[in-house]
């Protein structure tokens, strides 16, 4: 293939830097993939693969900056150089040698380009988009499954990044993939804070109807992916405020949502209490002797009378708010004080764990429940369905940590109960809310568990965060997979963001939606990525229009497909 540039010859070259003059009838973009071959005695040819990381353009021949005029105007001499520098991704065989001024330097296509990024080592591909060049780019499946590693990490300035969106696209990509020799047996649970917009999934987006469809399902067919929506769902939403039928609170889809809330007999049985305080606060404070007190004395205690409600000491509890003050009348009486609270706590350390049970009282009332008839449906789990959402946007942020916590305890128990054969992804965005850097909350160990120990068990944590820095550091680092979209420039310049060489942290700061930059183990320099427009419905708006008014009729339900239905 005709060279773009050679090796230059003014600059030190190194076997992990390099710089090439470009040809002047070539030109090379960041992120093009190059290589060169210098022949090394007694070794043979060693071939040089590499990433453009910068490209610098000036005159050769000018001495100040005005010059640029007398040069245009043909007055003064100077010809015009481009440099590229690139950054070493592999060199084979393994002969660390700096590429020799002079050698030319040729892009990397077809399986050069594959070795140059090692996707001709890696048995199990996941495609996550296209490269600057038009090419497909690929994950490891291996570092993503447990296989190798574990977990990604989706860092980027909201409503910008697009990190839910690639999300689920790579979760598109591995179910529908063949990176996955079982994949109709994985299963994603998603906890959306996004309003309404992931209560589409099941629909098709309008756009493979319209004008750029053709185009969108080519980009789909190009990646090796189907261009359609999710089609074995379940979704969930907490019940409507006051309502007293378990109607779930959506307002833009009328059918195909579940409404889900937890019994006061589950909650005390299963001994949820604590995740009441999921807040990350300092796990030294006095009045957590209170939490664990109380609630040994709940599972003891609390006997069921139907529909979920309980009895304690003959006092009946419908409501989560009759519930928190039967506790406060306890712990606030000096006969029963030491009883619920414990021999040696005090009346002010009791008092601070009352003040705060009372304040949860408004987030929690509508989700756990003893005056509604039970249902199998209300509650969330993963069996039956590849992708389950759970929709959290119209609770406060302490009902939301309640949530997330309670059911990811759950799941986490029952995938250790079933042992490893199959895979649980689990989404989940603004991260940092739940696992935050400092502090300790019964949510944040979940979450720790998960990122040190969920390999071992099948649970693939995929977190999405405005700002890694503010996210706890043993979950990141325990993130073989760091994906990047556009960021803030004061966090780009954070540790965390350490993966990315310089020109990438700057570039970070002005990428496009739909731009990601990708880093994982085997590349030493992450990738820059282009992923397609979701063909799945993301909001209301791209439902295709059934040409009905009646717009309840419009969003129905695809029924939910059996574990073994090979149409996942």
């Amino acid at each position: 293939m005709d060279s773009v540039g050679r090796v230059v010859g003014t600059q030190d070259a190194t076997p992990l830097v390099f710089h090439v003059a470009i040809a002047p009838d070539q030109y090379l973009q960041l992120d093009d993939v190059v290589a060169t071959v210098r022949e090394v005695p007694g070794k043979g040819p060693v071939m040089t693969c590499g990433i453009v990381t910068e490209v610098r353009s000036r005159h050769e021949g000018a001495s100040f900056a005005s010059d640029v005029f007398l040069i245009a105007d043909g007055v003064l001499p100077a010809t015009v150089q481009e440099i590229a520098e690139i950054s070493t991704t592999r060199v084979e065989p393994e002969c660390y040698v700096p590429p020799r001024p002079g050698e030319p330097v040729r892009r990397a296509t077809g399986d050069e380009r594959a070795q140059a990024l090692y996707f001709d080592k890696m048995e199990r591909q996941v495609a996550v988009g296209t490269g600057r060049d038009g090419e497909i780019v690929y994950l490891n499946m291996e570092f993503l499954d447990g296989t190798r590693g574990a977990h990604a990490s989706i860092s980027g300035v909201s409503g910008v990044a697009t990190k839910t969106s690639f999300a689920l696209f790579l979760l598109h990509s591995i179910f529908r993939g063949n990176a996955l020799a079982n994949a109709h047996n994985a299963k994603a649970l998603v906890f959306s804070v996004k309003g309404e917009d992931l209560l589409f999934l099941d629909l098709p987006n309008k756009r493979l109807d319209g004008p750029e469809g053709a185009d969108l399902r080519d980009q789909y067919a190009k990646l090796g992916l189907p261009a359609e929506q999710f089609k074995s769902t379940a979704f969930h939403a907490p019940p409507f405020p006051g309502d007293l039928t378990g109607k779930p609170n959506v307002t833009s889809r009328a059918q195909g949502i579940r409404p889900f809330w937890w019994t006061l007999q589950e909650f005390c049985r299963d001994q949820l209490l604590p995740y009441v305080f999921a807040d990350a606060e300092d796990d030294r404070a006095q009045y957590t002797m209170v939490v664990h007190n109380v609630t040994a004395l709940l599972k003891r205690e609390a006997v069921a009378i139907g529909d979920g409600g309980i009895s304690i000491e003959g006092q009946a509890c419908r409501t989560y708010s009759a519930l928190v003050d039967l506790i406060s009348e306890r712990l606030t009486d000096p006969e029963t004080i030491h009883d619920w609270a414990g021999p040696a706590i005090g009346a002010g350390t009791a008092n601070a764990f009352v003040r705060r049970i009372r304040s949860s009282v408004r987030a929690l009332n509508d989700i756990i429940r003893g005056d509604l008839p039970d249902r199998p449906e209300r509650r969330i789990s993963t069996d039956g369905q590849q992708v389950t959402v759970v929709d959290l946007h119209n609770l406060v942020e302490r009902a939301q940590r309640f949530v997330v916590g309670v059911v990811l305890a759950h799941e986490t128990a029952r995938k250790e109960a079933a042992g490893p054969g199959s895979l649980l992804f689990t989404m989940i965005d603004e991260l940092n809310k739940y696992a935050p850097r400092e502090g300790a909350s019964p949510i944040k160990d979940v979450l720790l568990d998960i990122a040190e120990r969920g390999r071992s068990l099948g649970i693939i944590l995929i977190g999405a965060q405005q700002t890694a820095s503010e996210v706890e550091r043993r979950i990141i680092s325990n993130s073989s997979i760091k994906i990047v979209g556009r960021l803030d420039s004061a966090e780009a310049s954070r540790a965390e963001y350490g993966f990315l060489p310089p020109g990438q942290r700057l570039r970070a700061t002005i990428a496009k939606p739909g731009t990601m930059f990708v880093s994982q183990p085997e590349i030493p320099v992450p990738l820059a990525v282009e992923f397609p427009f979701p063909a799945w419905a993301t909001r209301a708006s791209e439902v295709p229009d059934t040409g009905t008014s009646d717009a309840s009729r419009a969003y129905t339900r695809i029924p939910i497909a059996d574990d073994d239905d090979p149409g996942f």
